[in-house]
């Protein structure tokens, strides 16, 4: 990908310390846990699929950040990396949420009965929503997929989301070939997002090949 050395072999050709980023003005997660020792370590590793650490680090190292507000800084191009790259996403992991420790686990509750709140002012509130993320085992992750594993992930999706039956069935509109009126109804409903323009995901290669393999449930 633009922008990416990760795979360019003629890398090792030079020392690890001849390749370090320069993070002397960076506030984010990735610089404060990144040490020469680290990058020396990791640079010339890869995942079983090709990802890189320096691939990995690029969109901390192309967004400094901010004073104010800190990011994260590294990206994962697959779920191989949280082992290849430990000595680096662990810390990064424990210290974006606060304490979160290798051998710590997710807590989950799924009991409805336990929300609390939810009563929101009309007057104040007109729509809000619920954000999520998950991934298919065996398939790479955004910013490192392929254009047939993106594909792949969206049929495993709609082929699942078509089972919902009742109150919960529901039409996929995939961006590619949606319709100007089905557009404008999406957009009045406050349900369409566009093609991402965050520096954060550009440079992790989060938009590739707009709006391919792209749509809403």
């Amino acid at each position: 990908m633009p922008g990416f050395p990760g795979n360019n072999e003629l890398q090792k050709a030079y020392d690890t310390s001849e390749d370090y980023p320069d993070l002397s003005k960076h506030n984010n997660w990735m610089a404060k846990v990144m040490t020469k020792d680290i990058y020396a370590k990791l640079r010339d590793v890869r995942t079983k699929s090709g990802y890189s650490f320096d691939q990995a680090i690029q969109t901390g190292i192309d967004n400094p950040g901010h004073p104010f507000i800190m990011t994260v800084g590294a990206v994962a191009g697959d779920e191989e990396c949280y082992d290849t790259f430990a000595d680096f996403f662990d810390p990064v992991i424990d210290k974006r949420h606060n304490g979160y420790s290798k051998d710590a686990k997710h807590k989950t509750d799924m009991n409805p009965d336990h929300i609390k709140g939810g009563d929101l002012d009309p007057k104040y509130v007109l729509s809000s929503r619920v954000r999520t993320g998950r991934s298919i085992r065996g398939l790479a992750l955004p910013p490192h997929c392929t254009r047939a594993e993106r594909r792949a992930v969206e049929k495993i999706s709609v082929d699942a989301l078509n089972c919902l039956k009742e109150e919960f069935a529901g039409k996929y509109y995939p961006l590619s070939n949606m319709t100007e009126a089905e557009q404008e109804k999406l957009i009045d409903d406050h349900f369409l997002f566009d093609k991402p323009v965050s520096p954060l995901l550009t440079c992790a290669g989060m938009a590739r090949d707009w709006p391919d393999a792209r749509g809403i449930w």
